[in-house]
């Protein structure tokens, strides 16, 4: 059985188990609990000390209703790979440091049928964009299906396709992963990053790569949303010189539920 073993594990996050869940149970712990109940999430994938923050205000709200959550579709960008469309992975697990995960073949297998994705497993070897999600997801809800997709150069219509190919119930939940303005000043991040919520926000799936790095899983999750009349909540819109890096050139951040 092929397994997908951390490529970022010891450098995004800590690779050791024990370090791992303290610094997570610690990030989750300090977020204010809501009724929210998501469908869907948006969330961040810098290191753990710049977004952990962020996405935990997400990952928080999955924790009253974990035990219905048996499945999960994650997008998130390719960052070292180029390739068109949507890739799975050939592996059959997931290996972060909490513990395996078992890959969704089924629905691989659908959808590839359907000419929706490919699968190429050198588009997830080195990725994080999905890799530092897991140890939230394995924290909140236990053990689940993963159906993992890097997206790469993939029109939204594409992937729109793909998430009401997978969309399932109440029991799958649906993550992309994006960061949002990349290298600007703290001031130019600010006024950036407050204009590209604002788009999210009124599901104006017409972002571009220099708004969000995941702009094409965020603006296909935008129209399923609009279909589905989901309402879309800001948790937090933050940079890395809010938390743990220096004003001059910074990396914005948002952590959004799609309920």
């Amino acid at each position: 059985m092929l397994a997908r073993v951390p490529a970022v594990a010891g450098a995004f996050y800590p690779g050791n188990p024990l370090s791992l869940q303290r610094q997570i149970d610690d990030m989750l712990n300090s977020q204010p609990g809501t009724p929210l109940r998501p469908k869907a999430l948006i969330v961040p994938h810098a290191g753990y000390i710049y977004s952990g923050p962020i996405a935990a205000s997400a990952y928080r709200l999955l924790q009253t209703y974990a035990d219905r959550i048996r499945r999960v579709v994650l997008l998130g960008p390719s960052h070292q790979v180029a390739f068109r469309g949507l890739a799975a992975p050939e592996e059959d697990l997931f290996q972060p440091p909490l513990g395996d995960i078992t890959v969704d073949r089924s629905s691989i297998h659908q959808l590839q049928s359907q000419g929706l994705i490919a699968v190429r497993s050198d588009a997830h070897q080195w990725e994080h964009s999905l890799e530092v999600q897991l140890p939230f997801l394995q924290s909140v809800l236990g053990e689940f299906l993963l159906l993992p997709l890097v997206v790469g150069d993939a029109n939204p219509q594409l992937v729109a396709d793909t998430l009401r190919a997978s969309w399932g119930g109440e029991e799958t939940l649906v993550v992309v992963s994006s960061d949002l303005s990349h290298y600007h000043s703290y001031s130019e991040a600010r006024q950036i990053d407050r204009h590209t919520s604002a788009m999210i926000e009124s599901l104006n799936g017409t972002l571009n790569g220099e708004q969000a790095c995941g702009c094409r899983a965020v603006n296909g999750l935008l129209a399923v949303a609009k279909e589905k009349q989901l309402a879309i909540t800001t948790l937090d819109l933050r940079n890395s010189g809010d938390t743990a890096g220096d004003r001059d050139r910074v990396v914005g951040y948002g952590a959004y539920a799609l309920c």
